[in-house]
């Protein structure tokens, strides 16, 4: 027997964001069109929480639950091993279950590639469950990167996480 939401569908069909966003969650100027901020949240410790921040903007939350002063929107960040993908699940199950503090929105998830070239393919099979269940971004392996070097565009590669994140208006001119 399947479970159901209170959406009235089967919990496997579910995709996206895991909670509607409050009304006024993201304060005044999100009505005018402002680009939302978010909150990065490392899964798991190195996990490139920081660096993204730093390269696509936002708050860097660490291994720690955004604060009050923080953005309520929430961008899970994992590394593409096998840890750092149990991790990201464990987390979205976390918000999946409202166990989550209160207010939290859980956007996407931020998948940085451990190391250059294609994923084996039982950590594929894993990215597609957690595909299956949240948006989820793939962040190649950029060599500049590892060396301390984040002066550069970020990759395109990560289009759609620049458009989500607002990233490309700092890379326009």
């Amino acid at each position: 027997m399947r479970t159901t939401d209170a959406r009235g569908g089967p919990e496997i069909w579910l995709r996206g964001p895991v909670a509607p966003p409050d009304p006024g969650t993201y304060g005044p100027a999100a009505h005018l069109g402002a680009p939302r901020r978010f909150s990065w949240l490392a899964t798991h410790g190195g996990a490139g929480a920081t660096t993204l921040s730093r390269v696509y903007g936002g708050h860097d939350c660490g291994r720690d639950w955004p604060g009050p002063g923080d953005p309520a929107s929430v961008l899970l960040v994992a590394r593409t091993h096998a840890y750092g993908i149990e991790a990201a699940l464990r987390t979205v199950e976390v918000f999946r279950r409202g166990q989550a503090p209160h207010g939290l929105v859980l956007d996407a998830v931020a998948l940085v590639a451990d190391a250059p070239g294609r994923l084996p393919r039982p950590l594929a099979q894993d990215v597609r469950l957690l595909e299956s269940v949240v948006d989820v971004h793939r962040v190649p392996w950029v060599p500049a990167w590892r060396l301390g070097d984040l002066t550069g565009p970020p990759p395109r590669e990560t289009d759609t996480l620049i458009r989500l994140t607002g990233a490309h208006t700092a890379w326009s001119g």
